[in-house]
């Protein structure tokens, strides 16, 4: 088999599976995660109400490291996310990853398979994560967000979380491999109600762009929080630079 295979999980294992057994791995290792961050990251959240206790949502986090997505296993809802494909390559890794609720997607053309995935995966009632803005980012800047999250949410009729995470690009930014025991900081803001459809049922691109504005601005409020209750003071201001060209 060739090393660039991608081994994507089979049957119902992108919902990290339904049994017993499953379910307690999962409880396990994002029990684990959580400890983890606690001691090394001090990590602290704000806005733990704003989690729906029931019924699906799209968690839209920024997106400054590899840290973002174990550091959400503060959540009390089990998760679902995307990966990128590279990291389903060793059968090994992808069978943890797929058992934590991951499943792969190609960055290299539209992947309707893992975005139909994502559907599956809300129309069953349960959270998935988005990082809104795709791929890692550097710096206290909102860069302009990708479609996916709000499309989703669009396509499901349900709420976007957005979340902001100060200093987890000081603990391990992207390009560097060291982890660095710095604050961490979230802050987990008020679910946005998705874009409403058409009469027709086909979706708005209008009101898919108007919330799309709406979550940058707030993910950059969130974001900017978060960064100074982490004491990391390099914050985006918008009287000193201007926000980045869309």
């Amino acid at each position: 088999m060739s090393q660039d295979t991608v081994h994507r999980p089979e049957g119902d294992g992108f919902s990290a599976g339904e049994g017993l057994a499953a379910r307690a791995g999962y409880r396990f290792f994002q029990t684990l995660a959580w400890l983890a961050c606690k001691v090394l990251f001090r990590l602290s959240v704000e806005g733990k109400e704003n989690i729906p206790e029931t019924g699906a949502f799209v968690l839209a986090p920024v997106h400054r490291s590899y840290l973002d997505t174990p550091m959400l296993s503060w959540c009390p809802r089990r998760l679902r996310f995307m990966g990128k494909d590279s990291m389903w390559k060793n059968r090994a890794s992808a069978w943890f990853l797929s058992s934590m609720g991951g499943f792969p997607v190609s960055r290299d053309q539209a992947d309707r398979e893992a975005l139909q995935t994502t559907i599956e995966v809300i129309d069953r009632g349960e959270p998935a994560v988005l990082f809104a803005e795709g791929e890692r980012k550097r710096g206290p800047r909102i860069y302009p967000l990708k479609d996916g999250a709000v499309y989703v949410a669009a396509r499901c009729g349900v709420p976007i979380v957005p979340v902001g995470i100060g200093g987890s690009e000081a603990a391990m930014p992207k390009g560097r491999n060291m982890i660095h025991p710095v604050k961490v900081h979230m802050v987990v803001g008020k679910p946005i109600p998705a874009p409403p459809k058409k009469e027709s049922g086909r979706i708005s691109r209008k009101a898919v762009q108007q919330t799309s504005l709406e979550l940058r601005e707030t993910l950059q409020e969130l974001f900017d929080r978060a960064q100074v209750r982490c004491g990391n003071r390099n914050v985006y201001d918008p009287a000193v630079e201007p926000p980045p060209m869309d």
